[in-house]
């Protein structure tokens, strides 16, 4: 009998130290996965943003602060443009996002996506999607615009919403043949809201006009630097009288 009872807790005491062994396992697993998102999240974070985000959209370190990952932004858009980024993806997880070559943002009247925001990561105070500002159209490649090398493609142009505003055409002389013209696409930041249909029209195999967020499209000057010109219209006189006025110098010179 009492040989039974040592292999009967032997047999017990092996279950229990492979049930414990298996804990710790698991718990070691949940460990290096909570290490391993967390460390994918702040890799994410720390890249440059590349995604166009939803209109309204805070600033993207206040947006990745407020956004929930709830979906109901993608949820209610109409045009599916909106996605949520997967765990991978060069976009925080979990967050909407859009790809303006694939599919543009329509600029929908009564912005759906803005109403579903539940945490204002979307400003509920964007009521006019003129005034929208999700990225910035930027004519990346110029020798490859069908424009800039004297064909009229104008495709860009004659799609965008806010036509002669935020992209106007300007004509210039085709020095190429002496007697035709070229016509530029020209964009304006104050006016682009960056919906991407634009990128997403151009007959290009790859777009030469694309869409970028707009920390990335636009440089900033100092805060010291002054323009002379507005400076003066606002004193309504010179602020420096007497200037030395120096010789023009032409490129190469």
């Amino acid at each position: 009998m009492s040989g039974g009872n040592g292999q009967g807790r032997a047999a017990a005491e092996a279950a229990r130290r492979r049930f414990l062994v298996g804990l710790a396992r698991g718990a070691a697993g949940m460990a290096m996965i909570g290490l391993g998102l967390g460390l994918y999240a702040r890799r994410v974070a720390a890249r440059p943003a590349v995604a166009l985000r939803p209109p309204g959209a805070l600033a993207e370190r206040d947006f990745l602060g407020a956004c929930v990952r709830c979906g109901l932004c993608v949820r209610d858009c109409p045009f599916d443009t909106l996605r949520l980024a997967r765990l991978g993806e060069d976009v925080a997880a979990g967050t909407p996002y859009f790809v303006a070559r694939e599919v543009p943002c329509e600029m929908c009247e009564d912005i759906p996506c803005v109403a579903a925001c539940p945490t204002g990561a979307l400003d509920k105070g964007l009521t006019d999607i003129d005034d929208a500002r999700m990225g910035l159209a930027v004519l990346i490649d110029r020798e490859n615009c069908l424009n800039l090398r004297g064909l009229r493609c104008d495709v860009c142009y004659r799609v965008c919403p806010l036509i002669d505003r935020a992209i106007t055409l300007e004509m210039r002389e085709n020095t190429r043949t002496g007697v035709h013209a070229i016509f530029e696409p020209v964009v304006h930041a104050d006016a682009c809201t960056g919906c991407g249909k634009c990128e997403h029209a151009c007959v290009l195999d790859e777009a030469a006009i694309r869409v970028l967020p707009r920390r990335l499209a636009r440089g900033a000057m100092g805060r010291h630097y002054r323009l002379g010109w507005e400076e003066k219209a606002k004193a309504g006189r010179s602020l420096v009288p007497g200037v030395i006025d120096l010789p023009d110098r032409l490129p190469g010179g």
